[in-house]
Protein backbone atom coordinates (compact mmCIF):
# COMPACT_ATOMS: atom_id res chain seq x y z
CA UNK A 1 0.00 0.00 0.00
CA UNK A 2 1.19 3.45 -0.95
CA UNK A 3 2.49 5.61 1.90
CA UNK A 4 0.25 8.49 3.27
CA UNK A 5 -0.60 11.34 0.20
CA UNK A 6 -0.55 14.76 0.88
CA UNK A 7 -2.61 15.82 -1.57
CA UNK A 8 -2.26 19.77 -3.28
CA UNK A 9 -5.34 21.25 -2.32
CA UNK A 10 -7.57 24.13 -2.68
CA UNK A 11 -9.71 25.19 0.33
CA UNK A 12 -12.46 27.65 0.63
CA UNK A 13 -13.30 29.68 3.38
CA UNK A 14 -16.98 28.62 4.68
CA UNK A 15 -17.68 25.22 4.22
CA UNK A 16 -20.34 23.84 2.22
CA UNK A 17 -23.92 23.12 3.56
CA UNK A 18 -24.00 20.28 5.72
CA UNK A 19 -26.49 17.61 4.58
CA UNK A 20 -26.54 14.08 5.68
CA UNK A 21 -28.70 11.48 4.07
CA UNK A 22 -31.56 11.91 6.25
CA UNK A 23 -34.74 9.98 5.33
CA UNK A 24 -38.20 11.64 6.53
CA UNK A 25 -40.87 9.90 7.88
CA UNK A 26 -44.41 10.30 7.03
CA UNK A 27 -45.66 11.91 10.23
CA UNK A 28 -44.08 15.56 10.00
CA UNK A 29 -46.20 18.07 11.42
CA UNK A 30 -47.25 21.27 9.10
CA UNK A 31 -44.33 23.38 10.88
CA UNK A 32 -41.93 20.75 10.19
CA UNK A 33 -42.52 20.20 6.58
CA UNK A 34 -42.78 24.23 6.11
CA UNK A 35 -39.48 24.73 7.86
CA UNK A 36 -38.06 21.51 5.44
CA UNK A 37 -39.56 23.36 2.42
CA UNK A 38 -37.81 26.67 3.67
CA UNK A 39 -34.30 24.92 4.65
CA UNK A 40 -34.49 23.18 0.78
CA UNK A 41 -35.01 26.07 -1.33
CA UNK A 42 -32.46 28.48 1.05
CA UNK A 43 -29.68 25.52 0.40
CA UNK A 44 -28.56 23.75 -3.22
CA UNK A 45 -29.39 20.13 -2.75
CA UNK A 46 -29.42 19.93 1.20
CA UNK A 47 -29.56 16.11 1.70
CA UNK A 48 -28.60 14.59 -1.48
CA UNK A 49 -25.00 14.86 -3.43
CA UNK A 50 -25.22 17.03 -6.53
CA UNK A 51 -22.91 18.39 -8.73
CA UNK A 52 -23.90 21.94 -8.59
CA UNK A 53 -21.86 23.44 -5.31
CA UNK A 54 -24.07 26.98 -5.06
CA UNK A 55 -21.14 29.78 -5.18
CA UNK A 56 -18.31 27.89 -5.99
CA UNK A 57 -16.45 28.32 -8.99
CA UNK A 58 -17.78 25.87 -11.97
CA UNK A 59 -15.05 22.98 -12.22
CA UNK A 60 -13.28 22.29 -15.56
CA UNK A 61 -12.39 19.55 -17.07
CA UNK A 62 -10.09 17.23 -15.58
CA UNK A 63 -11.20 18.53 -11.97
CA UNK A 64 -12.63 16.41 -9.34
CA UNK A 65 -14.79 18.09 -6.57
CA UNK A 66 -14.82 16.67 -3.02
CA UNK A 67 -17.46 18.05 -1.28
CA UNK A 68 -20.12 17.19 1.56
CA UNK A 69 -20.09 16.55 5.37
CA UNK A 70 -15.97 16.92 5.23
CA UNK A 71 -14.36 20.19 7.03
CA UNK A 72 -12.32 20.64 3.78
CA UNK A 73 -13.74 20.46 0.96
CA UNK A 74 -11.10 21.04 -2.07
CA UNK A 75 -11.04 20.34 -5.74
CA UNK A 76 -8.37 17.92 -7.35
CA UNK A 77 -6.99 18.10 -10.95
CA UNK A 78 -5.81 15.37 -12.67
CA UNK A 79 -2.79 16.69 -12.99
CA UNK A 80 -2.32 16.89 -9.36
CA UNK A 81 -3.50 13.15 -9.54
CA UNK A 82 -0.76 12.25 -11.76
CA UNK A 83 2.16 13.67 -9.82
CA UNK A 84 1.35 11.54 -6.74
CA UNK A 85 2.70 8.23 -6.48
CA UNK A 86 0.79 5.29 -8.46
CA UNK A 87 -0.44 1.89 -7.89
CA UNK A 88 -1.94 -0.19 -10.24
CA UNK A 89 -4.38 -2.76 -10.56
CA UNK A 90 -5.37 -5.25 -13.55
CA UNK A 91 -8.89 -5.57 -13.65
CA UNK A 92 -11.50 -7.83 -15.55
CA UNK A 93 -15.52 -6.73 -15.15
CA UNK A 94 -18.46 -7.34 -18.09
CA UNK A 95 -20.11 -4.13 -19.80
CA UNK A 96 -22.41 -3.41 -22.08
CA UNK A 97 -19.62 -3.88 -24.70
CA UNK A 98 -18.80 -7.45 -23.23
CA UNK A 99 -16.03 -8.68 -20.90
CA UNK A 100 -13.36 -6.86 -20.66
CA UNK A 101 -9.39 -6.70 -19.04
CA UNK A 102 -7.58 -3.51 -18.63
CA UNK A 103 -4.58 -2.68 -16.44
CA UNK A 104 -5.17 0.54 -14.69
CA UNK A 105 -2.49 3.38 -12.95
CA UNK A 106 -3.73 5.34 -10.64
CA UNK A 107 -4.38 6.79 -6.98
CA UNK A 108 -5.99 5.09 -3.96
CA UNK A 109 -9.81 7.09 -3.80
CA UNK A 110 -9.22 6.54 0.37
CA UNK A 111 -6.69 8.41 0.57
CA UNK A 112 -7.89 11.73 -1.53
CA UNK A 113 -11.44 11.76 0.50
CA UNK A 114 -9.56 11.24 3.98
CA UNK A 115 -7.59 14.97 2.87
CA UNK A 116 -10.97 16.66 3.12
CA UNK A 117 -11.45 15.07 6.72
CA UNK A 118 -14.89 13.68 6.41
CA UNK A 119 -16.89 14.60 9.80
CA UNK A 120 -17.33 11.23 11.05
CA UNK A 121 -18.82 10.70 14.75
CA UNK A 122 -15.68 10.02 17.04
CA UNK A 123 -18.33 9.15 19.83
CA UNK A 124 -20.03 6.80 17.91
CA UNK A 125 -18.51 3.21 17.83
CA UNK A 126 -16.95 2.89 14.66
CA UNK A 127 -18.67 6.24 13.36
CA UNK A 128 -16.87 5.70 9.69
CA UNK A 129 -19.00 3.04 9.19
CA UNK A 130 -21.89 5.19 8.55
CA UNK A 131 -20.16 7.05 6.07
CA UNK A 132 -21.33 7.29 2.60
CA UNK A 133 -19.52 8.36 -0.60
CA UNK A 134 -21.45 8.98 -3.94
CA UNK A 135 -19.51 9.50 -7.16
CA UNK A 136 -21.11 11.72 -10.01
CA UNK A 137 -19.63 11.70 -13.65
CA UNK A 138 -20.33 12.83 -17.09
CA UNK A 139 -24.02 13.47 -18.04
CA UNK A 140 -24.67 13.53 -14.11
CA UNK A 141 -24.10 9.53 -13.71
CA UNK A 142 -23.97 8.35 -10.20
CA UNK A 143 -22.79 5.55 -8.01
CA UNK A 144 -22.62 5.07 -4.34
CA UNK A 145 -20.19 3.44 -1.70
CA UNK A 146 -19.81 2.44 1.84
CA UNK A 147 -17.00 4.50 3.32
CA UNK A 148 -16.26 0.40 4.37
CA UNK A 149 -15.55 -0.33 0.93
CA UNK A 150 -12.81 2.04 0.46
CA UNK A 151 -11.15 2.53 3.61
CA UNK A 152 -8.08 0.11 4.05
CA UNK A 153 -8.94 -0.14 8.25
CA UNK A 154 -11.90 -2.58 6.86
CA UNK A 155 -11.58 -3.77 3.39
CA UNK A 156 -8.65 -5.14 0.75
CA UNK A 157 -9.94 -3.30 -2.00
CA UNK A 158 -7.87 -0.95 -3.85
CA UNK A 159 -10.68 1.80 -5.71
CA UNK A 160 -8.53 3.56 -7.67
CA UNK A 161 -9.10 7.25 -8.92
CA UNK A 162 -7.45 6.03 -12.17
CA UNK A 163 -5.21 8.41 -14.75
CA UNK A 164 -4.49 5.78 -17.53
CA UNK A 165 -5.53 3.01 -19.18
CA UNK A 166 -3.60 0.09 -20.27
CA UNK A 167 -0.71 2.92 -20.19
CA UNK A 168 -2.87 5.73 -21.94
CA UNK A 169 -2.96 8.50 -20.45
CA UNK A 170 -6.93 9.81 -19.63
CA UNK A 171 -7.40 13.32 -21.16
CA UNK A 172 -8.77 15.78 -19.15
CA UNK A 173 -12.03 15.63 -21.09
CA UNK A 174 -12.73 11.85 -19.95
CA UNK A 175 -10.56 12.01 -16.62
CA UNK A 176 -10.48 10.48 -14.00
CA UNK A 177 -11.49 7.37 -13.74
CA UNK A 178 -13.22 5.59 -10.91
CA UNK A 179 -11.77 2.05 -10.94
CA UNK A 180 -13.27 -0.83 -8.62
CA UNK A 181 -11.53 -4.40 -8.71
CA UNK A 182 -13.98 -6.11 -6.63
CA UNK A 183 -16.74 -5.34 -8.93
CA UNK A 184 -18.09 -7.87 -11.41
CA UNK A 185 -19.67 -5.30 -13.68
CA UNK A 186 -18.52 -2.38 -14.48
CA UNK A 187 -21.27 -0.15 -13.48
CA UNK A 188 -19.35 1.81 -10.53
CA UNK A 189 -16.30 2.28 -13.09
CA UNK A 190 -17.44 5.75 -12.80
CA UNK A 191 -15.80 8.05 -16.16
CA UNK A 192 -15.10 11.81 -16.69
CA UNK A 193 -15.23 11.76 -12.75
CA UNK A 194 -16.11 15.33 -11.59
CA UNK A 195 -17.75 15.51 -7.88
CA UNK A 196 -17.10 13.17 -4.46
CA UNK A 197 -19.64 13.67 -2.35
CA UNK A 198 -19.15 12.44 1.71
CA UNK A 199 -22.05 11.85 3.78
CA UNK A 200 -23.65 9.98 6.92
CA UNK A 201 -26.46 7.95 6.62
CA UNK A 202 -28.88 8.74 9.62
CA UNK A 203 -31.86 6.65 8.93
CA UNK A 204 -35.58 7.71 10.54
CA UNK A 205 -37.27 4.19 11.44
CA UNK A 206 -40.71 4.05 12.88
CA UNK A 207 -41.13 7.93 13.48
CA UNK A 208 -37.78 8.03 15.32
CA UNK A 209 -33.94 8.52 14.51
CA UNK A 210 -31.59 5.58 15.14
Amino acid sequence: MPQHISLRTRVWGASLPVGGLLLTGCGESADAKGTSAATASASPSASAPSSATGSLPPLKPGEVRVAGQVDKPHTVTLAELRSLPQISVSVEFASAKGQQKHTYQGVLLHEVLKNAQPRFDASKKNGSLRGVVAATGGGDYRAVFAWAELDPAFAKSQVLLAVSEDGTPFEDASGPRLVVPQDTKGGRYVSELNHLWVGVVDPVIDGGQR
